[in-house]
């Protein structure tokens, strides 16, 4: 892995969009489970959402919670593979202009390279801000990102997020949550919270992870696919950490598939960390990958799976292995998977 891209604050802004994954996607390509009515609950709430775009909210000098049809925000909450993320990009699609869809660590990343007041500047001009993964993983964030999104209430602009964590919960079992009490409290007044419940769609009926390859199928499978990468996991690991994380989409750029070598099971925080970002990059673009070494369902170590970050971990896990059988049935005549043992 040799790419080191450089990436501009204008092209951090201009990328703020749904990615290709989600570039299709609308409310009426979501498909409710009947067995799940909060689902088709959760459509009604955001078209209702949508219709409200067009009018300012009412600015609140108490500092007590709005009801929900005057509050700046929608927060969808709910475990990964229920669509929430294409209910989020749904909404961006029908919004007026101008608006952004992004991250919250592309949000993140944009403050650090404009900094906090350009960036407040900038984004006070949306109608609407879409947050995926809204994340609290340190007191850092939790200061930024509540100081940010007030100031863009303020400014009259609309929010929608999506995330695993109820926002009054947000920051537990990451760091001392109870310390930062009141940015917390102050970030959960803004959103009126829809519930999603539901399996992860990527996995029902389906088996696990695909059998890992030999590293000779690997290396041939990368050879005959233009456009593919063949990286060894361990180059993988100590190249994210010389890219910052908001330049790991730009390494993706012309990349058709992905392939890895010697996949091993992460028990550093830091480098598992990176590698969501990665595969939540990778997962964005569509692009497949095939790997040797360890079976990807076994990418984080049983620790990590239990502790803090586990709702990342498995959202991660759920999107690579959902990649890793897109590659998978890449295999045309000739070219079967060859399985580890």
């Amino acid at each position: 892995m040799d790419r080191d891209p450089q990436v501009s604050p204008e092209r951090l802004l201009t990328d703020l969009v749904p990615p290709p994954h989600f570039a299709q996607v609308r409310f009426s390509t979501y498909a409710p489970d009947p067995a799940q009515p909060s689902q088709a609950a959760a459509v009604a709430a955001l078209e209702a959402f949508a219709a409200r775009l067009g009018q300012r909210p009412a600015r609140r000098w108490l500092r007590r919670a709005a009801p929900p049809e005057e509050r700046a925000g929608v927060y969808l909450d709910g475990g990964f593979g229920v669509g929430k993320t294409h209910l989020l990009a749904s909404l961006w699609h029908v919004s007026p202009e101008p608006k952004a869809y992004g991250t919250f660590v592309e949000y993140t990343n944009l403050v650090g390279a404009l900094g906090f007041a350009d960036a407040v500047s900038r984004l006070s001009a949306y109608r609407l801000i879409c947050i995926d993964e809204f994340e609290l993983d340190d007191p850092g964030d939790t200061v930024l990102m509540s100081t940010l999104l007030g100031n863009l209430v303020e400014a009259g602009v609309r929010l929608a997020a999506t995330s695993n964590t109820l926002p009054e919960r947000l920051g537990e079992e990451r760091f001392a949550a109870e310390d930062f009490l009141r940015e917390i409290q102050g970030l959960s007044a803004h959103f009126d919270v829809v519930r999603i419940d539901g399996d992860d769609y990527r996995h029902r009926g389906a088996p696990r992870a695909p059998a890992p390859l030999e590293d000779e199928a690997v290396r041939a499978a990368a050879e005959e696919v233009p456009g593919a990468t063949l990286d060894d996991w361990r180059d993988v690991q100590r190249h994210l950490a010389r890219v910052h994380p908001s330049r790991y989409s730009a390494l993706l750029d012309g990349v058709t598939s992905v392939h890895l070598s010697g996949v091993r099971t992460l028990t550093d925080q830091v480098e598992a960390l990176r590698t969501v970002v990665l595969v939540d990059r990778l997962y964005d673009r569509d692009i497949p990958v095939r790997a040797s070494g360890v079976s990807l369902d076994r990418l984080f170590s049983d620790e990590m799976l239990q502790g803090g970050y586990r709702k990342k971990y498995r959202r991660a896990l759920s999107r690579i292995i959902a990649l890793a059988r897109e590659g998978d049935t890449q295999a045309g005549p000739g070219e079967d998977p060859v399985p580890v043992g």
